[in-house]
Parts: C-alpha cells; structure tokens; sequence
C-alpha cells in the first residue's frame, strides 16, 4: 500500500523478493497544469510489473475489507499510502501490518517527516519499519538505518537516498520478521514528535527570519510546496539558497562580490537558483540579466 514516488523502490524490493498479491494506491486525480487524470508512481510501477492494483476511496468500507481479505495476504507493507487502516484491516494478516516510515521514529511522526527533520536543522535522520498499530506511527519498532543529512539536501534530494534506503531495509528485516527472529522494541513517546501535511502557504518566506532559518526552509519545501516571496506583485520561487553573514534590511535585494544577496532578520541569504512564475528554473545571476531593477528592490508582499 503505497502511492508517492518514495514507495516505489520498496515495492520493487518486494516484488524481487516475495509474491506480491496486490497493491493499493490512491484513486487517479487531476495533476498539473493541465488537470491531466495522472496515474501514481506506485500504479505506474505495479503495472509495469503486472501487479493486480486496487484504488479504493477508503478502506472503511466492508466491501474493500472483503476484496483485501480475498487475497488472503500473509503480510500488509505500507509506505507513503496517505489513507488510515481501520482496525479490521490491521488485524487481517497473520504477520501484521508493516510500515516503511522516513525518519528515526519516535522523531517526526507523521505526514512530512523529511521537511521537517530540514527544517529543524537535523544532522542524521532515515528510515524505520514498525509493526503498525491503531496510533499514528505509534507501533513498535523492527528495525532502523540513519543516514546524514548533507548542507545541501531538499526534501526532494533526501526522499531518493530514503526511498533507496528504505527498499535496503526492508529486503534485510522481511525474512527476520516472516520467520518469528524480530522482537518489535516499543517506541519511546516522549521523545516523539509530531509532523503535519504542508501547505502552499508555507512556502511563503518570512524575511524578517534568521538567514538560516530561511534557507533550511527552500530546501524544506523543495519541491513541495516550494518557498517563494513576491516580486512586482508575482510570486518567485527560490530553489536553492545559502546562508551569508553580510547584512542589510529584511526583505532588500543587494549586490555584493558577483552574488545576489537578500537581506533578513539575521544576516542575509544568498539566492543561488530561481524560477519565476510560468518561467522555467534559472540562475539568480541570469535572472538578474534579464531584470536589472531587481538588485536594489524589495521581496514580499
């Protein structure tokens, strides 16, 4: 039970290594511009591989429990789904329900655990797999590999190495769990930490911010919901940014030694890589170029 991108390298781990008997994924919905019906990842995948693939609007409902207990599955893997198990289905299968999260649990439970282990400044973070229970991301813990979060990883740069990871992962502790070899060690709650979907307001930078805060927030929300300011009124993505000591008015665009800088509340951030409404993804240095007004303009709204 998978839908996002991240999913699917742990459902080519399990399709190399176990029989897949199915796999559910979130109904098709509009996508892009164009509101063209787009098919998951994990759809796209299981087709490629020739998987039955099963789109339930919930799995509330007695009819789905019946279709899910009709392929009498030995094992529920979940990664990334974004629908609740209900009782029921956590107590269908014979070695339980099993979910691939992406941070060191009890740390960052919840809907955006990359964002947010950005966002907070983590050195390390990575993957666990837990024996699902009726809590969110409360069951008890199989098996855990840390990985360190380098100066220059997005939410979309840390994904990959965690999906990969993860796929890794799960290959190692499947046949420990399936053979009775895995005691599930019980979380710690206090330590947990609780994480929320993000929203496109979220993205909207605060100058009046510490630089770093401020860049740990570009590469949070990069690629979802991504950071932007406003410029003349539009809205400007900022996808790659750095933290500078020089300082100045939050929210001011300066020049200094060849790089474009913008002042915050705590020194200032240089803006590396930019995208402007319906334009594609440029350099600051080649959006200053086409747009000399900007050095010397104020950012938000």
């Amino acid at each position: 039970m998978g839908t996002p991108a991240f999913a699917v390298p742990i459902l080519c781990a399990l399709h190399d290594t176990q029989e897949v008997v199915g796999v559910f994924t979130q109904p098709d919905r509009p996508a892009g511009r164009g509101r063209q019906v787009a098919l998951s990842p994990i759809k796209q995948a299981a087709l490629a591989h020739r998987l039955p693939v099963f789109q339930p609007k919930t799995l509330r409902s007695a009819k789905v429990q019946e279709e899910l207990r009709s392929l009498r599955p030995d094992l529920i893997v979940v990664a990334a789904y974004g629908l609740i198990l209900p009782q029921a289905v956590l107590d269908g299968p014979p070695k339980g329900c099993l979910n691939v999260h992406a941070s060191l649990l009890p740390k960052y439970r919840g809907a955006s655990p990359i964002a947010f282990a950005i966002l907070a400044g983590e050195n390390q973070t990575g993957v666990s797999i837990m024996l699902m229970d009726a809590g969110l991301d409360t069951g008890p813990i199989l098996s855990q590999l840390a990985i360190p979060v380098e100066a220059d990883d997005t939410a979309g740069s840390l994904e990959g190495k965690l999906s990969a990871l993860a796929a890794e992962l799960l290959a190692e502790t499947l046949p420990s769990w399936l053979n009775g070899a895995l005691t599930p060690q019980p979380q710690d709650d206090q330590a947990a930490s609780l994480t929320r979907l993000l929203s496109k307001a979220d993205g909207l930078i605060d100058w009046t911010q510490p630089s770093a805060e401020i860049v740990r927030r570009i590469r949070a929300f990069n690629p979802w919901p991504g950071a932007y300011t406003f410029w003349h009124s539009q809205p400007l993505k900022l996808l790659r940014a750095a933290t500078m000591t020089k300082a100045h008015e939050p929210g001011h665009v300066f020049g200094h030694a060849g790089a474009v800088l913008v002042g915050a509340g705590e020194g200032s951030v240089e803006v590396v890589q930019v995208q402007p409404a319906g334009k594609r993804a440029m350099s600051a240095a080649e959006f200053v170029r086409g747009h000399a007004d900007f050095i010397g303009s104020g950012l938000g709204r």
